[in-house]
């Protein structure tokens, strides 16, 4: 009896109050509900200004720091993870106009750290390359990023013996025809294909390792006593961000260390691109927090609706900010691509048999 009870206190201790009395949490859940979609979306197209101002303030693309600034923003979260285990509170509810969380230390041991390592290898590569991406060029490189389904389903199949319905992979060629008709540029008349190839690439490669990503992410929780150890999925994700840190140490010296100097000496002078790196790092741990909280608690057509929701929101806002617009081809190729991923993640759920509203009603008449 006294063990099920620990058990139970450990996994519900991230939801505590982190006031004395647990009696008022601020707004109603509805409320918080909404809110936290709010700062997702906000936090998400933040997210992308800064790390498109942190990558320009660096010297773009060709200036060879890309991937010293993709470590750096994993080392934001890290720090930021450190912070809550320190002070033992998460503040991440506040978006919410809710009182903070108690957040403290995982009990995690060494074995389970080496478990979340192949998640924090994903992790960290699904991280650097959508960086790369997005620093070759923000619109297309979400237009890129829009066709993950295509390669979760590709990853699913062929490593984890997971294959989608015949639903979604009638699917995938509508979200493969808007990124192609996206890569489209008429040029004297004629149409040729005429993309960022770092954007195509990296995007891709994302695309791939996200794939692994969610997958890895689902075995490793399926473990419960793993996720119980973790205290919740904040820890989680905090140490997963950590682990992806180390992992891109080494990365990052070995193809950018000439450049490591020039960098440091940019950060040192530079006040923009010290505050776009911080704001940057500490966007994508807060909007991928406020994701989770929010996507958890949802229906999946909803969650669905909003992750298409906020790929076109940012991408409208990214247009603004960079003040490149879409083309019509782009335009008219990221809808159908967002559709088709619209399309993939309900279409199982509009198409399910309807056995048990079926059986409902045929026992009503029987008992009628």
């Amino acid at each position: 009896m006294c063990n099920t009870d620990s058990k139970a206190s450990k996994t519900k201790k991230e939801d505590e109050p982190a006031t004395a009395s647990g009696g008022f949490k601020g707004a109603p859940d509805s409320v918080a509900l909404l809110l936290f979609f709010v700062f997702w979306y906000a936090g998400n197209m933040k997210y992308n200004e800064y790390n498109t101002a942190s990558l320009a303030s660096v010297g773009g693309k060709f200036a060879g720091m890309t991937m010293t600034v993709a470590t750096l923003q994993l080392g934001v979260c890290g720090v930021y993870a450190a912070i809550m285990w320190l002070v033992r509170i998460n503040p991440v509810r506040l978006f919410g106009l809710q009182v903070p969380t108690k957040q403290s230390m995982p009990e995690s041991t060494a074995e389970d750290i080496a478990k979340t390592v192949p998640l924090g290898f994903c992790s960290a590569a699904a991280h650097a390359c959508t960086v790369f991406a997005l620093g070759g060029d923000p619109l297309f490189g979400q237009i890129v990023k829009s066709g993950e389904p295509v390669l979760s389903a590709l990853v699913n199949t062929v490593f984890y013996n997971k294959p989608p319905s015949t639903n979604k992979i009638l699917c995938l060629p509508i979200i493969v025809g808007g990124v192609a008709f996206a890569s489209l540029k008429k040029i004297d008349g004629a149409y040729a294909l005429k993309f960022d190839q770092t954007a195509l690439v990296f995007g891709m490669l994302a695309n791939t390792f996200a794939a692994f990503k969610g997958s890895e992410n689902k075995k490793l929780m399926s473990d419960k006593k793993v996720a119980e150890r973790f205290g919740g999925v904040g820890n989680q994700f905090a140490i997963t961000q950590i682990i992806a840190f180390f992992l891109c140490l080494p990365v990052m010296f070995g193809t950018e260390s000439a450049m490591f100097s020039t960098f440091t000496s940019k950060l040192a002078t530079d006040t923009d691109l010290q505050i776009n790196l911080f704001l940057s790092g500490l966007c994508f741990y807060l909007y991928n927090e406020l994701a989770t909280m929010t996507l958890k608690v949802t229906g999946p057509v909803t969650a669905s609706v909003a992750n298409t929701a906020k790929r076109v929101i940012v991408m409208v806002y990214m247009a603004a900010i960079t003040g490149k617009s879409l083309t019509d081809e782009q335009k008219i190729g990221a809808g159908i691509a967002i559709s088709g991923v619209l399309l993939y993640s309900v279409i199982d759920d509009l198409l399910k048999p309807k056995k048990e509203t079926t059986t409902t009603t045929t026992e009503t008449k029987k008992t009628q």
